[in-house]
């Protein structure tokens, strides 16, 4: 687990201002034009033809912009000239906005006056000419009193005729009501600006005057642009006239970007203070005019004053936040005295308030008893973290210039935002650059530009960035430059430089992004037209969480508008992507060779050629390519962006029903931490002690007084966990989380699907422990080509996968072992399975292809290689019969004779390279595959995860006397047991079987025996031809030979040939034939009993450890049981839900894993002794005895004849997991603790639940995992002083329960156990209820021979009420009936589809007569089609 410090909430406090070596900023420009000194307090109207004169300190406008004359009433004949006037002052509230008004058709707005009369009382009508026209005023607003230095306010007015070519200036606002109203001259309008009009102000950089803490963190060091960024307009020396108001705190934020691309967020308030006047040269006193210039005396009724700043730096856009404590440390500082130092509170914040977490989503900080502010968790969303706002861009812009803008940036246009109000800058820049997700701005970016870096202008690169409107009464701006006005709502465009209209746009998409654009900008009006009740001191959590509900509702309906454009824009992308399948050229990275991009523009239609062109020449549209090409920490971004792009439908001129983004606001949880005050130090007497701190203007912090963190376990509440590095990246990402909720809660509905989508989550799991186990095995290519076979099982069984992460860390692993070639052959398979890889997988795809060391071009000697292999394969292939052929001479048969097979010829299934048989001893020496060439299709072999072992060993011959066992098939099915003795007829002493052969009993087994013969034919079978391995054999080749002679019984005693589709759960299932590797060795799934064991025991000593696994749960309402298919059922969609559902009361409950730990690790065995003989196996159908006895393999349903475990044992139960629980919990283990922790026996002790369901999961689907090996480093298992070598476990996975209860009736299956004088697997079983015969017992099976079912159940229906019969039974009818037929005819030769459709059936003709509803009372009904399913997806366990 990496030692990550959690997120920290404050990184810098600082502190700006003017320092000792700021150095002037006005003196080192060059001139510019002289800008007003005051602003503008009064307008009138003259009438020059009636004789009305400019009053006295009026100025009279009398040209236009371009210097035509401008006449107010020049539209009308004989008209009185009427010319506009206005008047600079200080002495009154400047102007703050002008008006027209129009008589009759307009209501006087609220704080505006109308300009009526001249200065001479005569009336100011613009229209005044003729009394038919409308009465026309002007109308201002004037700001409140009293006035301060820095009050916004009408600086200049002018007049422009569109008719003369004449545009609005720039910075101006026009007025958009005509002045002219008559039908005859040209269109005249007002246009004004403003902006703050002040003078004897000197400007100087910014410098650092204090910063906390002093040092730098290692892994963000303070930049030192920092003091500029506070300060953007400089630090300020001001003289204003005595009595003037101080304005208000203005709060600004700002945007650092790092070299990486990493945001670091600002936020600043700056405020004016008292300066000194003796650090004032002369120079600076005559330019501020405290002296007078003539004879240098100080002018009497000016003060002096400074502009700072107080700023906090971090990486989170808190900025509601950091404005609520940068005004309380402010007001703090300008109050007084206090008891406790400033540097406390600043400290306090900084160290004590922790970041809001998942867990602790919202902490309330309580700063004084009048001052709090809440801290919440920011939003959970796939896109990038930024500080935007599209709702401020909307109120400032409005939707039309709002896709202008858009246009813009796609097109990498040179944007200058500026506005007197500089958090707004922010927030817009961030909007503009957030706008074109998932294109990523990659040109400067400076949304609040300094005075002192406004060379940035002057770039002959694409930028945006955002400057103070005050920057343009200083410096003339270059041409080449798009302006953007957001006070007047304006973009003004030069000659040189102009924007692609939004014609050029595709149309449908832009269409409806500009009507949500105008809705939700309607919505934002009204919300603003509310009336508001002020904030109240105290903040009630309730109420300001209403508050911005609404707002960020909006935020995010404006945000997923702008992402369904670019999701229509880039339809397609995808498919014109280059991945790179050889090896990767020098160029490999360009866009060009990643990207068809002429392909991607003739997708697109002729009348967007234009627009489409510049953007795929941008950078925007390059690094776009390279992320998607490439792995970057962007990945779940795109993802969620490809997801996006599925979702929208071009051809729609309207939003889709479905939301592209959803509010996941954490802020709703109950839990609120609360950080109190700073404490009050006591005095000597436990009094509070005086209040001693006072300040004039804000200190320089001291050191001394900045205390540490006050509780350190403060930091530890909401510690951000983060994935280890070493673990490839088994994470999924947030939408594929919700992706496959959805697709979970949609399978839950559909009993085939359901199945499937937690089998799928099953691979999921053992992909997700994949590293692990490629980190733990010798040979890693082995591993991988191991992996990559399962993936092709996979689609050669149809598993439906529910997201990417399977071949997403194959390619990964791939990538860090060096084996491109496979990556390619794995991306190969994703798109034989149809799976579009997304762009987390396809960055990892090409990261290992292109990092990776591409073997030799030349691929002659590994050809020749497995030239040579084949050869020898197949010559050893030609050699066997020659074998047997010479066996047959020695044995001193004649040469014509026609000789029955051989005893046991099945188990040459498979020969070594040099053609010798399986059975005949391994040499030292042998060959190995190469790593290039794909894995061999045995079932057995290790492949990779044990370097040196054989494919399968020595196994020793049986006991003298005794017949020797059937072998298993390659399945480990029992369909290739003995020939003559299971066909029905028994043959002659001399047979195939020998002197040795054993007779059957004339028992129940032999009268089924007798049904799946034809009657009346008792002629013997000719003896079979010798067979060459690999062919079918057995009852299969039985099957195929008298498939027109089947009897009624036989479609259920055994599986018809089938179609894949068809197929029955018995021969084949998607769990049990994936069997990769032997899993004795505590590396793979269930080990099959009649073959030889991988560690070289030959079967003769028993494992180390001995684990039997079994899911059966009891319902805590019915005490009914509820088996492993049942189980899987139950489970819901949830991912967080353990509960389960029980099939017979419907009740909730949490199942259970139960687990037996058989410990037979002992001391050395006497000298002298010998082995102990295996037990005998015989055929299934000819005798009963011999068919119990088989009892003791895994494969067969009716238990084993163990005896009770020799050493140590001990039983545990934990919850079993839903897969899709436990992937979630998987995941969240590896994320918080590391992958290394599933190599290390600590997992079974410390996170048991895991692991044991691991363990079942990847035995029940026969996975190679290293887990059951830790179980010797476990608490669960001693250390043993003198360890048997080699130290193993064996893993049984049981169907019934693991522990009966001693009351409980024995079941069926082990009453004919009982009955037959065998002993059980379990011991503590109760008495057998006498009704419970053996007589009662073949009878049942009789019925479900003959397929009369029904009978079978109608008899146990009637036992069941006879006196005697136990009066519950904890197992259904069904589980009863379907476990005594397997125990008695075993597996192989049952089809459980045919008896589950046999029984339905039976059922359906019992209902009649009993009633559905009396028949599931008593626990006849069959399991639910869901749980069939699980059961034919995932095979039933091998034993009961």
């Amino acid at each position: 687990m990496s030692d990550e410090k959690p997120p920290q909430l404050v990184d810098y406090f600082v502190v700006a201002g003017l320092a000792e070596a700021s150095r002037a900023l006005e003196e080192e420009q060059q001139p510019r034009p002289a800008r007003p000194g005051e602003p503008i307090t009064d307008v009138a109207v003259i009438i020059r033809s009636q004789g009305e004169e400019v009053p006295q300190g009026f100025t009279c406008i009398e040209t236009s912009t371009s210097g035509h004359p401008v006449d107010l009433n020049a539209g009308l004949l004989n008209n009185p000239q009427m010319f506009l006037c206005y008047k600079r002052g200080r002495d009154k509230p400047p102007l703050i906005e002008l008006g027209v008004h129009y008589e009759g058709k307009d209501r006087p707005k609220p704080g505006y006056q109308i300009l009526d009369t001249t200065p001479y009382s005569r009336s100011a009508n613009l229209a005044s000419g003729s009394p038919g026209h409308q009465r026309t005023f002007l109308t201002f607003r004037r700001a409140a009193e009293p006035p301060g230095h820095h009050t916004l306010g009408v600086t200049d007015i002018c007049l422009v005729m569109p008719s003369k070519g004449e545009s609005t200036p720039h910075t101006f606002c026009r007025v958009d009501k005509n002045l002219n109203t008559s039908m005859w001259g040209p269109a005249l309008y007002l246009c004004y600006k403003i902006a703050v009009a002040k003078d004897n102000t000197l400007v100087y950089e910014a410098g650092l005057l204090s910063r906390y803490p002093e040092q730098d963190s290692e892994s963000f060091p303070l930049p030192e642009s920092v003091p500029v960024f506070c300060l953007p307009m400089g630090a300020t020396i001001e003289s204003w006239p005595l009595g003037t108001k101080y304005p208000l705190p203005v709060f600004s934020t700002f945007v650092l970007t790092g070299a990486s691309g990493d945001k670091v967020y600002g936020a600043a308030i700056q405020f004016h203070e008292a300066f000194p006047r003796e650090r004032l040269s002369e120079a600076q006193a005559l330019r501020l005019g405290l002296l007078s210039v003539v004879d240098r005396r100080p002018v009497p009724g000016r003060s002096l004053h400074t502009r700072k700043s107080i700023c906090v730096l971090s990486h989170w856009p808190f900025f509601d936040v950091f404005r609520k404590f940068l005004m309380f440390i402010y007001r703090y500082s300008i109050s007084g005295p206090h008891v406790l130092p400033l540097e406390t509170h600043i400290s306090h914040f900084m160290h004590n308030v922790p970041f809001p977490s998942p867990q602790r989503p919202r902490i309330l900080v309580q700063m004084s008893p009048y001052d709090s502010l809440l801290l919440c968790r920011p939003v959970s969303s796939p896109l990038p973290l930024s500080g935007a706002s599209f709702l401020t861009l909307l109120q400032n812009l409005g939707p039309d210039n709002a896709v202008a803008l858009l246009v813009a940036v796609l097109t990498e246009q040179k944007l200058l935002i500026h506005s007197l109000r500089p958090d707004v800058l922010t927030s817009v820049g961030e909007a503009l650059v957030a706008m074109i997700f998932p294109l990523r701005w990659q040109c400067p970016y400076i949304p609040l530009c300094p005075l002192a870096l406004a060379d940035v202008l002057c770039a002959p690169v694409p930028f945006i960035v955002g400057i103070h409107s005050s920057y343009f009464d200083l410096y003339e701006p270059p041409r080449d430059v798009i302006f953007v006005d957001l006070d007047t709502n304006t973009i003004f465009q030069s000659e040189e430089r102009k924007l692609l209209s939004p014609r050029a746009l595709p149309r449908r998409p832009c269409k409806v992004l500009l009507a949500s654009l105008h809705n939700l900008s309607q919505q934002l009006d009204e919300l603003l037209s509310a009336p508001g009740e002020e904030e109240p001191p105290e903040l009630v959590l309730s109420d300001a969480e209403a508050a911005g509900a609404r707002r960020a509702q909006l935020e995010l309906e404006a945000r997923a508008a702008f992402l369904r454009f670019m999701a229509c824009a880039l339809r397609g992308y995808r498919s014109f992507l280059r991945p790179i399948a050889p090896a990767p050229a020098p160029a490999g990275r360009d866009a060009g060779s990643l990207f068809a991009l002429q392909g991607f523009l003739r997708s697109r239609e002729r009348a967007y050629q234009r627009f489409y062109g510049q953007l795929l020449r941008t950078q925007l549209f390059t690094q776009f390519i390279e992320d998607c090409s490439f792995a970057s920490d962007r990945e779940p971004c795109l993802e969620f962006f490809d997801t996006c792009v599925d979702k929208v439908q071009v051809d729609l001129e309207k939003p889709e029903d479905t939301p592209l983004m959803e509010l996941d606001d954490p802020r709703g949880g109950e839990h609120t931490v609360f950080i109190t005050p700073p404490e009050q130090p006591a005095g000597p007497d436990g009094t509070e002690p005086p209040a001693r701190y006072r300040y004039d203007g804000f200190p320089t912090l001291r050191p001394e007084l900045l205390e540490p963190p006050r509780d350190p376990l403060v930091a530890q509440l909401c510690q951000a966990r983060s994935s280890a590095p070493s673990s490839p990246a088994p994470r999924r990402t947030k939408q594929e989380m919700k992706v496959a909720q959805r697709v979970a809660q949609k399978s839950s509905a559909v009993p085939e699907l359901w199945a499937r989508c937690l089998l799928g989550h099953c691979y999921g799991l053992w992909f997700l422990y994949l590293p692990t186990h490629v980190r733990a095995a010798p040979a890693k290519l082995r591993a991988l080509q191991l992996a990559y076979d399962v993936l092709r099982k996979m689609e050669q069984h149809k598993v439906v996968l529910p997201d990417e992460v399977c071949y997403r860390i194959l390619m990964q692993l791939c990538g860090q072992y060096g084996e491109p070639v496979l990556s390619v052959r794995v991306l190969l398979e994703m798109k034989r399975a149809g799976i579009v890889p997304n762009t987390v997988t396809y960055g990892y795809y090409n990261k290992a292809v292109l990092e990776s060391k591409w073997p030799a071009g030349t691929q002659g000697g590994r050809l020749r290689w497995a030239k040579l292999r084949n050869v020898v394969l197949g010559a050893a292939q030609f050699r066997q019969p020659l074998r047997q052929r010479e066996r047959r001479s020695a044995a001193g048969d004649p040469p014509g004779a026609r000789v029955p097979p051989a005893p046991r010829p099945v188990l040459q299934r498979q020969t070594t390279w040099a053609g010798r048989s399986l059975r005949e001893p391994v040499p030292a020496p042998r060959l190995v595959k190469s790593g290039s060439l794909s894995f061999p299709g045995s079932a057995r072999s290790e492949g990779g995860l044990r370097a040196g072992t054989p494919v399968l060993p020595v196994t020793p011959s049986p006991a003298p006397g005794r017949p020797r066992a059937a072998p298993a098939s390659a399945d480990g099915s029992l369909s290739d047991v003995g020939t003559d003795e299971s066909g029905g007829d028994e043959g002659p002493p001399g047979g195939p079987g020998g002197p040795g052969a054993v007779t059957p009993r004339r028992g129940l087994a032999a009268k089924l025996q007798q049904l799946l013969s034809p009657g009346k034919r008792p002629s013997p079978r000719p003896a079979e031809p010798p067979r060459e391995p690999g062919t079918r054999r057995g009852s299969e080749q039985r099957d195929g030979d008298s498939s027109s002679r089947r009897s009624p019984a036989e479609s259920l005693l055994r599986p018809r040939e089938r179609p894949e589709s068809t197929a029955s759960e018995s021969s084949v299932s998607l769990g049990s034939e994936l069997d990769l590797s032997d899993a004795s060795g505590g590396s793979t799934g269930a080990p099959k009993s009649t073959e030889p064991s991988v560690d070289g025991t030959a079967g003769t000593e028993p494992p180390a450890l001995e684990v039997l696994l079994s899911s059966c749960s009891r319902c805590p309402g019915c005490a009914g049981l509820v088996f492993d298919e049942e189980l899987m059922a139950g489970w819901t969609s949830d991912d967080s839900n353990l509960n389960t559902s029980c099939p017979f009361c419907s009740r909730s409950f949490v199942p259970f894993l139960s687990i037996e730990i058989r410990d037979f690790r002992r001391p050395p065995s006497p000298p002298g002794a010998g082995p102990v003989p295996p037990s005998p196996q015989g055929p299934v159908l000819s005798d009963r005895r011999r068919c119990l006895e088989l009892d003791e393999t895994p494969e067969l349903c009716n238990g084993c004849a163990d005896s009770p475990p020799p050493g140590r044992w001990e039983r545990v139960a934990f919850a079993y997991l839903s897969p899709l629980v436990l992937r979630k919990e998987l995941e969240s283990l590896v994320e918080n603790e590391g992958g290394e922790l599933l190599a290390r026996p600590e997992l079974v002790d410390s996170h048991p639940i895991i692991y044991w369901n691991l363990v079942w999961y990847f035995q029940r689907l026969a996975l190679p995992s290293n887990l059951p090996l830790l179980l010797l480093g476990s608490q669960h298992a001693p250390r043993d002083p003198q360890p048997p070598e080699p130290s193993r476990v064996r893993v049984r996975l049981l169907w019934d329960v693991l522990s009966p209860d001693p009351e409980s009736c024995p079941p069926l299956y082990v009453l004919w156990r009982l009955h037959s004088n065998i002993p059980p697997r379990l011991h503590p079983w109760g008495p057998a209820p006498a009704p419970f015969s053996l007589t009662f017992l073949e009878a049942l099976l009789s019925h479900v021979g003959l397929n009369e079912v029904h009978k079978a159940i109608g008899l146990f229906l009637e036992t069941l009420a006879a006196p005697g019969a136990p009066r519950t039974l904890h197992r259904s009818i069904y589980r009863e009936l379907l476990f005594l037929t397997l125990a008695a005819l075993g597996r192989e030769h049952t089809d459980i589809a045919a008896f589950d459709r046999r029984y339905r059936s039976a059922l359906g003709k019992l209902g009649g007569a009993l009633g559905r509803d009396e028949l599931r009372r008593r626990r006849a009904q069959p399991p639910s089609a869901k749980a069939s399913d699980c059961r034919r997806t995932f095979g039933a366990p091998p034993e009961c």
